[in-house]
């Protein structure tokens, strides 16, 4: 009979090995960290697995960095399409920032946010990563910027106003907050920022 004890051993994977589990580290320690700041050793540090297993399972370095971004955007992006269809421009911006303030300074994760916290300072080799990171965002501005145009279409916003800068203003709101969280900022100083940019918010 084979011994997958020995198999495993010799592989550098523990017998109980959990690709999502070592996934789900992975995510953490870019979270915390960032693509270029995650080393290697930190990795599979976390991962509880070797560099060959990393390869192996994963790909490289790269690849994991994109897969654990997946992973990330699976438990995120809900938050932003519920906030899509609220039912007031307003309440659009407020569920999206509340949610985001939150969400970034939950206790059990790193704060901060992945997609702002994953390309701060990235090298010329890590350009498609930090490049992947941009078109997210923009993605995401773009989305914004519809619904408002939508909220200005329906007259829950005035009709001079410009939805492409408001939008770029609340997503500019939302990443400072993310580099904020990573800094050290609280939940209540977050919710603060929140609270001020809805008083300013045209009615």
């Amino acid at each position: 009979m084979k011994d997958n004890s020995a198999a495993a051993r010799k592989s550098g994977r523990p017998r109980t090995f959990d690709a999502e589990t070592a996934l789900d580290k992975a995510m953490k320690v870019f979270w915390e960290k960032g693509y270029e700041g995650s080393s290697l050793p930190e990795l599979t540090e976390a991962m509880g697995m070797n560099r060959p297993s990393l390869y192996a399972v994963f790909g490289n370095k790269e690849n994991l960095f994109r897969m654990a971004l997946e992973r990330y955007s699976a438990t995120h992006d809900p938050l932003f399409n519920a906030a899509l269809a609220q039912p007031t421009a307003r309440a659009v911006v407020e569920h999206f920032l509340r949610g985001n303030a939150d969400a970034q300074t939950e206790t059990e994760n790193p704060h901060g946010c992945l997609v702002i916290n994953g390309a701060l300072a990235c090298s010329d080799d890590a350009l498609p990563i930090r490049d992947s990171l941009i078109e997210r965002r923009a993605a995401s501005e773009a989305k914004l910027r519809a619904r408002l145009e939508q909220a200005k279409a329906d007259g829950d916003l005035p009709a001079d106003s410009c939805s492409g800068q408001m939008a770029r203003f609340v997503m500019t709101v939302s990443n400072g907050m993310a580099v904020q969280a990573a800094a050290g900022a609280t939940r209540k100083q977050l919710q603060e920022v929140v609270d001020q940019v809805l008083r300013g918010w045209p009615s």
